[in-house]
């Protein structure tokens, strides 16, 4: 892999080709760490000057020394009440744009028309804060973005409801992505493929079978799944042609799983 080369940009680069000239595009990566210029490859130069065409993004931002200075300059009336997805007022959370209170010379090596906007909440009992937060109690939350129009709160509603884009590759990485076996190339591609089977076939379980009385299976983690539901001691019985799939009535999910195989068995062939 040549110096530079970014396999994420790759793939975004190759989907603007399948993507239909009148849809918008928006961009919600999961976290920059800092990396402001990943924003704005080559792909992106011009956005904006083809006529039907705009790219926009949404990225989770770390907090660094110059944005903790950011934060402590906003006055206490720029804060505006966060949203919830519904669009209700989001209890102990407020908003606001940092832009304007950053170094100037940090601003021009971001990309331009970027914004930095940030959030702050009061922390769930037993959260970890940073000798930062610890200060006044509040947790904070940093992303950019380039979109203009909207307000801050809209804004920042929109990019925590891709919040489910990290969970996804958090148990992705939890179910072999994160560590490869291999320095050969083939083993381990072979390895990737296996792990995103296995990240789609989770995925789709909790999608339409971790529903009804199945829902608390729909939470868990890929090591508390696997414990749960794939790893169960069951056993399995043949009677009368037919297979029964016997689970301990102990077992403390027995029924969630049962109702995981009913909801599954539910879905209409195809055609």
């Amino acid at each position: 892999m040549r110096a530079g080369f970014s396999p994420g940009l790759h793939h975004v680069r190759r989907s603007f080709f399948v993507v239909p000239f009148w849809s918008p595009l928006a961009l919600s990566p999961a976290v920059a760490c800092g990396r402001t210029e990943r924003l704005e490859p080559p792909s992106f130069t011009g956005r904006g000057t083809v006529r039907g065409r705009s790219v926009e993004y949404s990225v989770g931002f770390a907090i660094t020394g110059k944005l903790r200075d950011a934060i402590d300059l906003v006055p206490k009336k720029v804060w505006t009440p966060a949203l919830d997805a519904d669009g209700g007022v989001r209890e102990g959370g407020d908003v606001a744009e940092l832009t304007g209170l950053i170094d100037p010379k940090v601003l021009a090596k971001w990309p331009a028309g970027m914004r930095v906007i940030v959030r702050r909440e009061r922390p769930h009992p037993g959260a970890q804060l940073s000798l930062f937060e610890e200060r006044d109690g509040w947790r904070y939350e940093v992303f950019d973005t380039n979109t203009t129009a909207g307000q801050l709160a809209f804004l920042e509603a929109r990019h925590r409801a891709h919040a489910r884009v990290e969970d996804r590759i958090r148990h992705a990485k939890d179910s072999g992505l994160g560590r490869f076996p291999s320095r050969k190339f083939n083993i381990n591609q072979t390895w990737l493929m296996i792990t995103q089977i296995a990240a789609d076939l989770t995925a789709w379980t909790r999608l339409l079978g971790c529903i009804g009385d199945a829902a608390t299976l729909a939470t868990c983690d890929p090591k508390a799944l696997r414990y749960r539901f794939l790893h169960v001691p069951a056993r399995l019985a043949h009677s009368a042609r037919r297979r029964r799939l016997k689970i301990p009535e102990s077992w403390p999910w027995a029924a969630a799983i049962v109702a995981v195989f009913a909801h599954i068995a539910a879905i209409p062939q195809p055609a």
